[in-house]
């Protein structure tokens, strides 16, 4: 049986945004979850935000059927809470983070955390990235890697988009957004989906 794929989608974004990758990916009968999951524009925490993609997986695929996750941007940071935190990790096999700031980004730094308190979770820093950071070996089952794009505003600098374990892939493109609409990232993405 081919092993579901779930995607998370980031801040401001929407399932929607998937949906050049999947057709990319042209594996029809390949299960899939695009989850919706409102953040509030950033104030809700990520860690709230991991336990509704909890919840997702278990009412769509049970708790214990294997997935391949994807997180684009900030979804990235909120699939690694639920690998490292929730259990994840232990029915996961393959993780690609997407332009994700899993070490944090200049972009958040200036803001307030009883604001906006899941945008201010992806400081350089932040108390969150800290422990996550503390425990990489609850990644050490999954076969992790990270893309990032070294012009990227959104995670900046975008080096800071790379997992502290597993594989790291720089693409060519100019913007965060062409993480997830460039044909070169799409085909980047897709082939890592399939192998």
């Amino acid at each position: 049986m081919t092993i579901p794929l779930v995607l998370v989608h980031g801040l401001w974004d929407t399932p929607r945004l998937f949906h050049r990758l999947i057709q990319g990916l042209d594996q029809p009968k390949r299960p899939l979850l695009a989850p919706h999951l409102p953040h509030g524009l950033g104030w809700v925490p990520l860690r709230q935000l991991a336990s509704r993609l909890d919840q997702h997986i278990q009412q769509r695929f049970g708790a214990d059927m294997r997935v391949d996750l994807l997180g684009f941007s900030m979804g990235g940071v909120i699939g690694r809470i639920w690998l490292q935190e929730l259990g994840g990790a232990q029915r996961t096999r393959r993780f690609l983070s997407v332009g994700s700031p899993q070490q944090g980004t200049l972009a958040a730094q200036l803001l307030p955390r009883p604001l906006l308190a899941g945008a201010a979770d992806m400081k350089m820093g932040s108390r969150l990235l800290r422990q996550l950071n503390r425990q990489p070996d609850a990644l050490a089952g999954v076969d992790c890697c990270s893309f990032f794009c070294r012009w990227d505003l959104m995670v900046c600098p975008g080096w800071r988009a790379v997992l502290p374990v597993g594989r790291y892939e720089e693409i060519p493109v100019w913007t965060h957004q062409q993480l997830m609409k460039h044909p070169v990232a799409l085909q980047r993405l897709s082939s890592s989906l399939r192998a």
